[in-house]
């Protein structure tokens, strides 16, 4: 189960119910993919509402590694959600909530 107090959010990706959480070092890895000099660039660029299917993919990989997943970013990309894009959109937004606030 996922602790919302760790940043932990639960989601089902691929037909299992999976953990996502992103950790020091996925937050790391994201600053690393999006060119952000720090956590403060990085909150404000997921706060812009201007975020790609690229986007989406990199921050729910993230989450998925930060919760000990060993999976790519081309697995998670083959991964189906229920909703599709909206399904994507949601789980992302979710995360980035949990990591940074209900704010972000």
């Amino acid at each position: 189960m996922a602790n919302r107090h760790r940043g932990e959010i639960e989601a089902e990706i691929g037909g299992r119910r999976r953990t996502l959480v992103l950790t020091l070092g996925a937050l790391a890895e994201l600053e690393s993919a999006f060119a952000a000099s720090d956590l403060v660039a990085l909150a404000q660029r997921f706060g812009s509402g201007h975020l790609s299917a690229r986007d989406l993919l990199r921050i729910i990989a993230a989450g998925l590694r930060g919760a000990g997943e060993a999976v790519s970013d081309d697995e998670v990309a083959a991964m189906t959600v229920a909703g599709g894009a909206t399904g994507y959109a949601m789980i992302a937004a979710e995360l980035i909530a949990a990591t940074f606030g209900e704010a972000a």
